[in-house]
């Protein structure tokens, strides 16, 4: 094994002498060659017929007609001068017994040295010739490979053609090129191998001998070795050629700008071979070209990337522009509606639609905050791809880390670690709406609600979009305070209206349900000053009765009302028995029910648990309720009243309610319904005058049944209106 550095950036070298010519002189020496032979023959007349054999034993040498034979000729020719050699006779042969004086034997020793001389000359001509026709083949074979080698600007190409051609030129069993890989060891990445020796492409090599090869080749050493098993290798390297078959192996490296590409490996499998030093200069010079090729590549390769980059980054920069342009477009359309429009569902619904639109989301929702009862509802959203969960509410205590974030005006985004059952996984992005605290007046907070941005999983929301969300939030914050000022501000209008509505209602009412009996009260007077009989007098006396009574109750439903407003109505419990206790309360309406053709139908279970509460405002309660429906139903209809115990569950708190439900045929109106606990309210399509009243009464009622801690709700549909009554149970 020899091993060194070899020159760089040079060829193989070739003579200057052409293939087809033969070295200056050459003829000449073979035509004296030729005349020495003749005299040599001509000094034994008798021996001419032999010298005529030699000469046929000669006819294969290059002679001056045919001087420019090839490199096999020349061989011959210096083969036939070897076996003419043999087969010249001595000076002693040469000459005639009479002849053999010392002159004549010194002349004949002459000439076979002379012929001797011009054999040799003739034949380190010969060889020369061989040396100048190998040496042009393989000039020519080396310009041949660096041509394709370089015809490309594919790596991989570069590569697999350099491994065919090499092994071509070389008639190797195998041309491999190992690649170096940061702390992996290396690879074989190219190969041509001949039968039946097997394949080593993909095959990798550790890391400790990837190191040893690195540290030794990147010196520009290489490796000439005619047989493994006398080399000086390490026992892990020579194993690793025995398992790959390897007997004798040429490794010059792959260097550019003093860096390792790879290593050029030629293997011999079938025996050990003593390497040339031609091939040695051709595998040196086509490594230097396989370096200069991917160099080239790299830089191509490079060039390419740059300009794929500028490209892409002129791409990017038209697309970033294109969405400015969009995102100021969607501020600017969501910014008028701010301006234009005091409608705070117009508004949000405006900004969640345009989000989703022009970010490209799966979805966008609003929810605004319920701070007293910490919750946050879903009012708006406008979705793409995923399902919608609109009018949804999540109790903010459930998500103290995320409500707590946004509750102090900060933005976050996550992506989820667990599939959601609706949406999957998804990344999302929070926005609080946030008021400015200096801004705020008329506000009872300062974070109405959020943006919730929805995009697929894998998606990050960039500073810029970041930035905008918050612009759009900002805006939805404005809107939202300037439509909650101008609600505020109607709302007071209103309830002004109402208020003074009221009042004209309740000077209307009460002057005239105070005038009525008052005025009964005096014709009653004056009539009982003139009754013709006593009959008449005890009439008078009965109306006059009735009115102050009449006058007494409405004077103190309006003193009841203001104490139960004041919170300072007396309470006093007892224990009722309501199987037993109901018929007494219900006795004084079957009179009243009979002359009016109506039904009562009372329905309390026998086993019905005693309910402890105040019976006096409890009887008020019922009596009120009995004696609307008594007044509202027409005449031959229903009335129903139901008592029934709702035992506790965990909905209502683990407590129990007793459940007084009263219905009779008379249906109010919609429109109606949500007022009638309203004081002084009467339904419109209701004459009052006919039926009379003051509009105190459920009001009343409303005000003692929470006096009881207990609620009461009204519906009506069907042609059936129900109150419902429902009482804890202590």
């Amino acid at each position: 094994m020899s091993q060194g550095n070899l020159p760089q950036n040079s060829q193989p070298s070739v003579s200057a002498h052409p293939a087809n010519k033969p070295p200056q002189g050459y003829t000449e020496l073979e035509a004296a060659l030729d005349q020495v032979e003749q005299l040599l023959l001509r000094l034994s007349p008798e021996r001419l017929a032999k010298g005529e054999e030699q000469q046929q034993d000669r006819g294969d040498r290059p002679t001056s007609s045919n001087a420019s034979s090839t490199k096999s000729s020349g061989a011959k020719a210096a083969s036939a001068r070897s076996s003419q050699s043999a087969k010249l006779p001595q000076a002693s042969d040469l000459l005639p017994a009479s002849s053999t004086t010392p002159q004549n034997m010194d002349f004949a020793d002459a000439l076979l040295q002379i012929r001797a001389n011009l054999s040799r000359v003739l034949d380190s001509y010969d060889h020369q010739v061989e040396q100048i026709q190998q040496q042009s083949a393989q000039s020519h074979s080396v310009a041949s490979i660096t041509q394709r080698i370089r015809q490309s600007l594919d790596p991989g190409e570069i590569l697999n053609s350099t491994v065919i051609e090499v092994q071509q030129a070389l008639q190797a069993d195998r041309v491999v090129i190992h690649s170096f890989e940061d702390d992996a060891g290396s690879v074989i990445v190219a190969e041509s191998v001949a039968a039946p020796w097997r394949s080593l492409l993909g095959e990798r090599v550790s890391q400790a001998i990837a190191e040893q090869r690195i540290a030794y080749f990147r010196q520009g050493h290489y490796r000439i070795v005619d047989d493994i098993e006398t080399g000086d290798y390490s026992p892990e390297l020579l194993e690793l050629f025995r398992q790959q078959q390897t007997r004798a192996v040429l490794v010059a490296p792959i260097l550019r700008d003093d860096q390792l590409l790879g290593l050029l490996s030629v293997h011999q499998c079938s025996g050990i071979r003593h390497w040339q030093p031609h091939e040695v200069d051709l595998l040196r010079y086509l490594s230097e070209q396989v370096a200069i090729a991917l160099q080239q590549s790299r830089l191509y390769q490079q060039a390419q990337q740059l300009n794929a980059d500028l490209e892409q980054q002129i791409v990017r920069r038209a697309e970033q522009m294109e969405r400015v342009l969009k995102y100021e477009s969607m501020l600017k359309r969501i910014t008028d509606k701010v301006r234009d429009s005091l409608d705070e569902s117009q508004i949000l619904q405006a900004a969640v639609q345009e989000l989703t639109l022009v970010l490209g989301l799966a979805g966008c929702n609003s929810a605004l905050y319920d701070l007293e009862e910490g919750t946050s509802t879903i009012r708006y959203e406008y979705t793409h791809s995923i399902p919608t969960f609109y009018g949804r509410v999540a109790q903010m205590d459930d998500s103290p880390d995320i409500y707590h974030q946004l509750k102090q005006g900060l933005y976050f985004q996550f992506c989820s670690l667990y599939p959601n059952p609706q949406r999957g996984r998804v990344a999302m992005l929070a926005c609080p709406i946030f008021v400015d605290a200096n801004s705020s007046e008329g506000m009872e907070q300062a974070v109405l609600g959020d943006l919730w941005l929805i995009h697929r999983k894998e998606y990050v929301f960039n500073e810029f979009e970041i930035r905008m969300v918050q612009q759009v939030a900002n805006q939805c914050a404005i809107a939202i305070r300037q439509a909650r000022l101008y609600q505020a501000a109607q709302a007071q209008v209103t309830e002004l209206e109402r208020l003074n509505q009221l009042k004209d209602q309740f000077l209307s009412t009460v002057s005239h349900e105070l005038r009525t009996p008052i005025a009964n009260v005096k014709m009653a007077i004056h009539m009982l000053k003139t009754a013709p009989s006593e009959a008449k007098q005890k009439q008078y006396l009965s109306i006059l009765e009735s009115e102050l009574a009449r006058e007494e109750e409405l004077i103190n439903d309006l003193l009841d009302l203001q104490r139960l407003e004041e919170s300072v109505f007396p309470i006093t419990v007892e224990r009722i028995d309501l199987p037993n206790w109901l018929p007494a309360l219900v006795e004084p309406f079957r009179t009243r029910i009979a002359n009016s053709q109506q039904t009562l139908e009372v329905s309390c279970a026998e086993d019905l648990p005693p309910l402890v509460t105040d019976p006096t405002i409890l009887r008020r309660i019922l009596a009120e309720l009995l004696n609307n429906a008594c007044k509202y139903t027409p005449k031959g209809l229903s009335i129903a009243l139901d008592v029934s115990l709702q035992p506790p569950t965990e909905e209502n708190g683990f407590t129990a309610y007793t459940i007084f439900r009263l219905q009779n045929q008379a249906e109010i109106p919609n429109a109606d319904l949500p007022h009638i606990f309203e004081k002084f309210y009467r339904v419109l399509q209701v004459d009052r005058y006919k039926h009379g009243g003051t509009g105190l009464g459920l009001a009343l009622v409303q005000k003692l049944v929470e006096q009881l801690s207990g609620t009461i709700s009204a519906d009506s549909a069907d042609g059936w209106t129900s109150f419902t009554v429902k009482i804890p149970s202590r």
